[in-house]
């Protein structure tokens, strides 16, 4: 059973190739494919499609919680092994769940914020505050 699944990861890593993909793409798109194949219970990719693409991918976000970006990069390694390897591209992967994104918390404060900050601070703390930001005009 090894055999086939030895071929297509060699047919993947050989049209990275002939696409310029660089090696670090082709090691993760490999994995990818791997860990979709072991998903599916190592049955051949060319049997399976669109559904299980979807329920593969749907898994990474609902039950691995995986980030926006490693669900992307999987979901762009399974279009290429389908679209460019297999030659059966996909139609309609469904209603699939994406992986959130990050939360973004603010990286720097306003010049009021730094304001209202030092404003607080007394004595020595307020100097160390002034002093580190710059800011001895809060005063």
């Amino acid at each position: 059973m090894s055999q086939p699944k030895t071929k297509l990861l060699h047919s993947v890593r050989a049209n990275l190739r002939l696409r310029h993909f660089s090696p670090r793409t082709e090691a993760a798109y490999v994995d990818w494919i791997r860990r979709f194949v072991h998903f599916h219970g190592t049955v051949h990719p060319s049997e399976l499609g669109a559904r299980q693409v979807g329920d593969y991918l749907r898994h990474l976000a609902v039950e691995r919680h995986v980030a926006a970006s490693t669900q992307s990069q999987a979901r762009a390694a399974l279009l290429f092994l389908y679209r460019d390897v297999l030659d059966q591209p996909l139609e309609d992967l469904g209603d699939i769940p994406r992986a959130r994104g990050p939360v973004r918390i603010p990286v720097v404060l306003t010049a009021a914020e730094v304001g209202a900050v030092l404003e607080r601070l007394t004595g020595v703390y307020r100097l160390i505050g002034i002093l580190l930001y710059g800011a001895a005009e809060c005063g």
